[in-house]
């Protein structure tokens, strides 16, 4: 495996297990270079919105959206830094497919000294029919240059 690619793989894995909500849904990035990411959810009933129709819940899809723009900013980078989410952007188009995982393809068109910009879709069977689009933009270097943690405050009695 080439370097890049085991950069990605392991970016995305970090990203999928580091964070609490991203490991609880489950999300899976199914391919991530610096042409984008695809990352998919699957489809359980404990992640249903309204059990009537066994449609996800649209802040799964929120959270897979801002997830997968996420990566592709970082697949985008050459360098990592940290980033955060300054704006992000969905339209809702149609409800999912019930019983269907869902999908979600998003590519860095832009990087600027300070700001990522994104574009992205969620989809269920066919990425020409989503069930979203989204717009973002990430701030780059949210850290400011702080090692990671740096904002946390020590234990009590360090």
């Amino acid at each position: 495996m080439s370097e890049d690619l085991e950069r990605f793989r392991n970016l995305a894995l970090g990203m999928n297990k580091g964070s609490p909500q991203a490991a609880a849904l489950g999300l899976e990035t199914l391919s991530i270079d610096p042409s984008g990411a695809v990352l998919k959810v699957p489809y359980r009933d404990e992640l249903v919105g309204d059990p009537e129709t066994g449609v996800i819940a649209g802040g799964v899809v929120t959270t897979l959206l801002d997830h997968a723009c996420g990566q592709a900013v970082h697949a985008a980078m050459e360098t990592w830094t940290s980033i955060a989410t300054l704006d992000l952007r969905i339209d809702y188009m149609r409800p999912a497919v019930a019983g269907k995982d869902i999908l979600a393809r998003a590519h860095c068109y832009k990087l600027t000294r300070s700001v990522a910009f994104v574009r992205a879709v969620a989809y269920d069977v066919d990425p020409e029919d989503p069930v979203a689009a989204a717009q973002a933009a990430f701030m780059l270097d949210s850290s400011a240059g702080r090692k990671a943690g740096a904002n946390l405050k020590p234990p009590r009695g360090v």
